[in-house]
């Protein structure tokens, strides 16, 4: 049911429903459910539209791009990146296949579902999905693990945004890798940062045995994942199981820790040790559903809260059970109509250089992603290697801090004084990196680039209002850790698919190592290497740093929660902002800065 109509001059139409704002927009695209983040708003009506909306906002002035769409230089960036996107929409499509079409086959002649049509099914109708680390494990373990295993995202069920964890059977029967259990583990930290409920679907063999030692020993190994569901818990975020197959040794501590825990008749099962394992250490010869199927659980354990005839039925309860948790999004921040960039999205393939070597002004891609292309930029005169200002996505606030080349120490100074800023009005913060790092030499070190470097450092670690960050370019060196690197606890770091990220450029790493090795043989009085043997050595040191830099090779080891298509990133953004506000925003307190 309508609660409000509101007219702009780049809207022809908002309406505000329960659960979802539908927008028409200025080119006539309706965007409705699944395609902008959900606002459970619960407005009042005041004077004839929702009370949240200032009636009188000042308008921010609109970016006025100096990109000519039908120059041959953006057509021929266009066509490269358009390439780099079109190439990662083939390795996604290729992992999302799981472990293929025979095991999926096997998984249907069982009566189960596929794992992401589990999701399907999970999610609100026609409702967004917002996949984490789709790459996971790309090209580790020879490619035997898809996904690692594992897929991994935030969703809507029953109206509430909710982080789902599902097994994928057809992978080594769902078995857990290292790389299995740190996207685990990462799912869950999304899940306590961003106060999202954890919905479980349950399908796993347990340990990947023949790597067990770098499965299940350490502080950060398989025994942390019941750790945080106790923990989550506690806190009052709910866990919910809904065992749709194995569920076998320490796995089993999933549905036994969760606050309700489904299970399907038939396929779901539930043991600490398995047939194989009871008649080995007793002699008893027992069928896995006489040992811990759904009849055990539901009526003689306790283990499980409810019995499901199949896979769907299963969902459907979990469904259920999420519409009762009686949770309620609480908005902190001031929201306005989204509107469309004045540019399209699809531009950003052109107005992004194919060489790391040519300079763009990073205002360009900021009018592609923001609302409205408006933009209200702070100290636009200082600092002008670092673009700092106010815009909204998805009509929500957001502080940007976008690199424009390297950084000096006024750089620095700003973006601490406007991540400062955004700490104490509570505004999320959005960093686009394209960073080489601080600027070095004798006269920044005397001007004392250290101690401005670490004040930004500063500001972004103690920031705690929801960061985060975009990797659109180079992530190099100290620029990595001001611009709200992995480190500095972004809620989500994604890469473009032209990006890099090293502790220096190869070219520079391969030139310091030659230095040393240059000295190493002066001092042994050994001939200095030639030009062709200098060669020689810095190839391999070059290969090593682009193989080991690329967004590919970071994404496999779960560096980032994923490559975006840069078309993709505003309503990545969008999704991933409003699921940041189901936490509150905590106060920032900051420490010592050096003066």
């Amino acid at each position: 049911m309508s609660m409000g109509h509101y007219t702009h001059s780049r809207l022809k139409r908002w309406t505000i429903k329960t659960k979802v704002i539908a927008i028409t927009c200025r080119r006539g695209q309706l965007i409705g459910e699944g395609e902008l983040p959900i606002f459970e708003l619960n407005a009042r009506m005041k004077d004839g539209y929702p009370s949240i909306f200032s009636k009188r906002e000042a308008k921010m002035e609109a970016i006025e791009s100096q990109i000519d769409v039908n120059d041959p230089k953006f057509k021929e960036n266009a066509a490269h990146h358009r390439r780099l996107a079109e190439e990662l929409r083939e390795h996604v499509r290729s992992a999302r296949q799981g472990g293929g079409e025979k095991y999926q086959k096997r998984q249907r002649e069982q009566g189960k579902l596929f794992v992401r049509d589990r999701i399907d099914k999970l999610l609100d109708r026609n409702s967004p999905f917002l996949e984490l680390s789709p790459l996971a494990a790309y090209e580790v373990y020879h490619n035997d693990a898809p996904c690692a295993g594992i897929v991994t995202g935030i969703g809507r069920v029953s109206g509430r945004e909710c982080l789902i964890v599902a097994n994928d059977a057809t992978v080594k029967g769902g078995t857990y890798y290292p790389l299995t259990v740190k996207k685990h583990l990462r799912a869950q930290q999304v899940a306590e940062e961003n106060n999202l409920p954890c919905l479980y679907l349950v399908d796993s063999g347990g340990a990947f045995l023949p790597m067990q030692d770098e499965v299940f020993p350490d502080a950060d190994d398989f025994g942390r994942i019941f750790y945080h569901q106790a923990r989550m818990s506690a806190q009052g975020i709910p866990q919910i199981a809904a065992v749709m197959g194995s569920c076998t040794a320490g796995g089993a501590y999933v549905p036994a820790m969760s606050d309700e825990t489904v299970i399907v008749k038939g396929t779901g099962t539930i043991f600490l040790g398995g047939p194989p394992l009871v008649k080995a250490a007793t002699g008893e010869e027992v069928s896995a559903e006489e040992l811990g199927g759904a009849e055990v659980h539901t009526r003689r354990s306790g283990v499980a809260d409810h019995y499901a005839e199949d896979d769907e039925h299963a969902l459907e309860i979990v469904r259920g059970i999420v519409a009762t948790l009686n949770t309620r999004k609480q908005m902190e921040l001031e929201l306005a109509p989204p509107e469309e960039p004045l540019y399209n999205p699809q531009e950003l393939y052109g107005v992004i250089p194919a060489s790391f070597r040519e300079a763009y002004d990073v205002r360009e891609v900021i009018a592609r992603l923001v609302d409205g292309s408006q933009f209200r930029e702070f100290k636009a005169l200082y600092g002008t290697t670092l673009v700092c200002g106010f815009a909204r996505i998805a009509g929500m606030p957001i502080g940007i801090v976008a690199n424009n080349g390297v950084l000096f120490s006024e750089s620095a100074l700003k973006g601490a004084h406007f991540v400062e800023l955004c700490t104490a009005r509570g505004i999320p913060l959005l960093f686009l990196q394209n960073i080489t790092g601080f600027m070095v030499g004798r006269a920044y070190e005397a001007g004392g680039i250290a101690k401005d470097g670490a004040k930004m450092v500063h500001a972004v670690a103690n920031a705690n209002v929801p960061k985060f960050t975009v990797i659109i370019g180079g992530s190099f060196g100290a620029g990595n850790y001001g611009m709200c690197g992995r480190a500095y606890g972004p809620r989500f770091l994604w890469m473009w698919p032209n990006a890099r990220i090293s502790v220096m450029g190869g070219e520079q790493a391969a030139n310091v190592l030659l230095t040393v090795k240059q000295e190493q043989l002066a001092r042994s009085h050994h001939p200095l290497l030639d030009e062709q043997q200098q060669l020689e050595f810095k190839q391999p040191i070059l290969e090593k740093y682009e193989r080991e830099g690329s967004p590919y090779y970071s994404t496999a080891r779960l560096w980032d929660d994923g490559i975006l298509d840069p078309g993709e990133t505003r309503r990545v953004i969008g999704l991933a902002l409003s699921a940041s506000l189901n936490a509150p925003i905590k106060p920032t307190r900051f420490g010592v800065f050096r003066m």
